[in-house]
């Protein structure tokens, strides 16, 4: 027979979140999992109730105290648990009276991870989706550009006045306008030299291009990490996704709330255990751009990547859709959470290749 202190390893080693409740709700026992789960270790809160722990919702601990009752089990699907410390977590849980003992088993999944990569690898898959459809489109445009232009010219030659000529030069201006609109389209023509980069070295130069672009007036704000090591990558590539999220930022700043009362930061750190794509990667840089100004427009948010999407009415809507296209050739990943007041653009590179 196993005694308590064998049972409590065994229960500790698992990679679910057990937590164990007496008739009254009050808490008895959490394994290692479900401390690290709940911010909390067993010792602290044992003899709490469980809702002075975890604050999910009155009818779900009723639910709970009818379970104990009628000593029946039951479910939850992703349930957002409000912990103590005022973090959320999104599990799903099972409930499990053990009425002998005057117990009952909560067995808990965090589903928040999971939840994360699903929906990380819709947006890498939907990247990857447009750029496909732009490359087309773009090569598609392109082809009927180069007749037209070389018409134009074959007609200027031919024409008897040469006042007529400023007609055909504008069809040749504009169909170069066009095929430079389609080329920044398709991103970098050259694939990325990878090769060992400062991260650090790469975002000063981007902080000297836009303090030299606002005179100075923009207030440009270091968080770096001195730890991180050189990352595998193209620096002139990422200085250009870079300044592009940096430059939208400025100009956002500059149209909303005026340059002098406005502030980019610059941040860096190494998050572990992440995932980009398929990919379970052990340490990644991550770089993030934030900034003070309007917030992004609700109705664009999830479109900001896409070409032609811009919440400026003088944008181009190009230059988030090459960041994009520029961390996805460095196998990184780009998110953005913005609200009002505040718009922080994520970049997530890998350490080593």
């Amino acid at each position: 027979m196993l005694n308590d202190r064998q049972l409590r390893q065994l229960l500790d080693s698992l990679n679910s979140a057990v937590v164990v409740l007496d008739d009254k709700l009050l808490l008895c026992y959490l394994n290692s999992a479900a401390e690290d789960l709940l911010a909390a270790s067993s010792a602290r809160v044992s003899g709490q109730p469980l809702s002075e722990v975890v604050r999910e919702s009155d009818q779900a601990h009723g639910a709970m105290r009818d379970a104990v009752a009628a000593g029946q089990k039951y479910t939850v699907r992703r349930a957002t648990w409000r912990l103590h410390n005022l973090e959320t977590r999104t599990v799903d849980y099972s409930v499990s009276p053990v009425t002998e003992l005057g117990l009952m088993l909560l067995e808990v999944q965090p589903m928040d991870r999971l939840l994360r990569i699903a929906r990380e690898d819709a947006l890498i898959n939907a990247q990857e989706t447009t750029r496909n459809l732009v490359r087309g489109m773009a090569h598609e445009v392109k082809n009927p550009l180069g007749g037209i232009r070389g018409a134009a010219q074959l007609l200027q030659r031919e024409l008897p006045d040469e006042e007529l000529a400023e007609y055909t030069q504008i069809i040749i201006d504009e169909a170069d306008r066009l095929r430079n609109l389609v080329d920044r389209l398709l991103g970098p023509r050259k694939p990325a030299r990878m090769q060992p980069t400062n991260v650090h070295e790469v975002l000063e130069r981007v902080a000297q291009l836009i303090d030299a672009e606002c005179e100075g007036a923009l207030r440009i704000r270091r968080d770096y990490d001195p730890s991180i090591p050189d990352i595998p990558g193209d620096s002139e590539q990422l200085i250009q996704a870079l300044l592009n999220i940096a430059r939208n930022a400025m100009q956002a700043i500059d149209e909303s709330i005026g340059l002098s009362t406005g502030e980019i930061v610059l941040r860096t750190r190494v998050q572990r255990q992440f995932t980009i794509g398929r990919r379970q990667l052990p340490l990644v840089c991550r770089i993030e751009i934030e900034d003070n100004g309007p917030g992004i427009p609700e109705e664009i948010r999830e479109r900001i990547f896409y070409p032609m999407i811009s919440g400026r009415a003088e944008g181009s809507g190009l230059g988030l859709s090459i960041s994009q296209n520029i961390i996805n050739q460095h196998r990184g990943l780009i998110k953005c959470d913005s609200r009002s007041g505040q718009s922080v653009f994520q970049i997530y590179l890998p350490l080593s290749v």
